[in-house]
């Protein structure tokens, strides 16, 4: 188990690295739509390639941080019946449903990917705008977004699978449990500043007229 956690700690590595170099392209993306519309409403010029360089870019963020937002459990989650459960049949419930469902979705999007991002790359496939884009590169951008989605799946079912044998704790419910204790502190402190100090001397009551 402990060379497969330390697998693990590197995929988790890797992912958050390329999602928090991910994430600047965001900033690349407003730039580069900012530029555009100036350009078009300022001197009447636009240009098909910076529009699609958007649509690149957000792609590109959106497939290369899933799997750090999945590391960091930040995908939306609707519990209905999850937080009526115990810890440990979550935690059972997490292994089937990576096994059962997340990664047959991820393998099939990759595979039926794989031969529609080569069949581009053969026919040099350009974009149907004049002055776009190849469309190749944002065929391969998918491929290695669901792969990095299937590593870190891969990651997050060995790290489950150790929690369950008690060989690690479960990180995302220590750092719950942290922030909870932060603000616990947090309100504690505010309620000691409101209260006045013992011995403090009482306002004087105000003269009559």
């Amino acid at each position: 188990m402990s060379g497969l956690l330390s697998f693990s700690r590197f995929i988790d590595a890797m992912n958050e690295r390329i999602g928090k170099l991910a994430a600047w392209l965001v900033l690349a993306a407003v730039v580069v739509s900012a530029g555009n519309a100036i350009m078009r409403y300022g001197i009447s010029w636009s240009s098909n390639a910076l529009l699609e360089t958007q649509w690149y870019l957000f792609g590109i963020v959106f497939m290369f941080g899933a799997a750090w937002t999945f590391r960091s459990n930040e995908h939306v989650r609707i519990d209905i019946l999850s937080s009526t459960f115990s810890k440990r049949v979550r935690d059972w419930t997490e292994v089937v449903c990576h096994i059962i469902f997340l990664a047959p979705f991820v393998v099939l999007h990759i595979y039926f990917a794989i031969p529609s991002f080569l069949s581009s790359l053969r026919a040099n496939e350009g974009s149907t705008n004049a002055g776009g884009l190849l469309v190749w590169p944002a065929r391969l951008i998918i491929i290695i977004g669901f792969t990095l989605l299937l590593l870190q799946g891969i990651s997050e079912l060995i790290k489950r699978i150790a929690i369950l044998r008690g060989d690690i704790e479960d990180e995302l419910v220590t750092a719950a449990t942290a922030a909870e204790e932060e603000v616990a502190r947090a309100i504690a402190a505010l309620d000691v500043a409101d209260k006045p100090a013992v011995g403090a001397a009482k306002p004087l009551p105000a003269a009559k007229s």
